[in-house]
């Protein structure tokens, strides 16, 4: 029976990417080494504990079943370690190492990159690393240390903090309206053009709330689709349609006049954003003081 002596521990990292990114080469990508290096790792580590634990194929790897609970085990003592390194740094004070952060593509421009460039200049011997998308991450299989979420969190192991909300406006551009007309109630919006998301389950559907608690869904009937906030605000913005977007990408262009808000009455019903990272007992402290800054740059209470 193999014991942690005959093991080199600095393989169950090399060995867990290699599950949670699906294979070599994704595993050597994630840890800036060649696939040769990751290869031989696994096949002296499968010598080591005298246990067949992945069944390689030309693109993909699947785990045995002894290998799926030494991944688990494995895991479980990485976070261990990385615990244990955190204590140290917390009684430190500085932050080093990288943080990579994942966010959309707007509200990373918008709001993420102002704290992180602050961030750095606080402690500069922390490396940054934005990574905007507007697809869900997953932050295991790509190194990701915290993701910023916006509207609605779906089922995850990870833990979330809440650090702001936000709301979707309806705006269109002064040169939209001139030609179209401002319409006067929600029943109204439908036959007007419509600026969508396309990643969106119902992109040309609106649910609409007003201070009175009272509820509309505006469906349009067609519309200029795009696949990111960033494009459909620039469409808005070159008078192609209504858009309904959120207030934190158009706050700075209703207040200049670039666009205007439609039924100011009326917006989607308010919904979280959220700072999500792997379970840990707490998290990393990088980790906690961005999510910290951040609260304080968006003016939100402790949740």
């Amino acid at each position: 029976m193999a014991s942690a002596s005959d093991v080199n521990l600095n393989r169950l990292a090399v060995f867990v990417a290699v599950i949670e990114a699906g294979s070599l080469t994704a595993a050597a990508d994630r840890l800036g080494i060649a696939k040769t290096m990751v290869s031989t790792h696994m096949q002296r580590l499968e010598a080591e504990v005298g246990a067949s634990l992945l069944v390689r194929t030309t693109r993909r790897v699947s785990v045995t079943e002894a290998g799926r609970a030494f991944y688990e085990a494995s895991r479980h003592i990485l976070s261990m370690a990385d615990e244990a390194l955190q204590a140290v740094e917390q009684g430190s004070g500085t932050l080093r190492g990288t943080l990579r952060v994942a966010t959309p593509v707007d509200y990373g421009a918008i709001v993420v990159a102002p704290v992180l460039v602050a961030l750095r200049q606080q402690h500069p011997e922390l490396n940054i690393e934005l990574v905007s998308n507007d697809r869900l991450v997953n932050l295991l299989a790509e190194g990701i240390d915290v993701a910023i979420r916006v509207g609605r969190l779906a089922d995850s192991s990870h833990r979330a903090v809440k650090i702001a909300s936000y709301a979707r406006w309806l705006v269109a551009s002064p040169a939209f309206i001139e030609a179209w007309g401002a319409p006067s109630t929600p029943a109204a919006l439908a036959a007007l053009p419509f600026i969508g998301m396309a990643v969106l389950a119902k992109p040309l559907a609106v649910s609409l709330e007003n201070a009175r608690g009272r509820k509309q869904t505006v469906r349009f009937a067609a519309g200029f689709l795009a696949d990111t906030a960033t494009a459909c605000r620039a469409a808005t913005l070159a008078g192609g349609g209504v858009g309904a977007l959120t207030d934190f990408s158009v706050g700075e262009d209703v207040a200049a006049g670039r666009l205007v808000r439609l039924l100011p009455e009326w917006s989607t019903p308010a919904a979280g954003i959220h700072a999500l990272f792997p379970s840990a007992r707490y998290p990393a402290p990088k980790v906690r003081v961005f999510i910290d800054a951040l609260k304080a740059h968006l003016g939100a209470e402790d949740v």
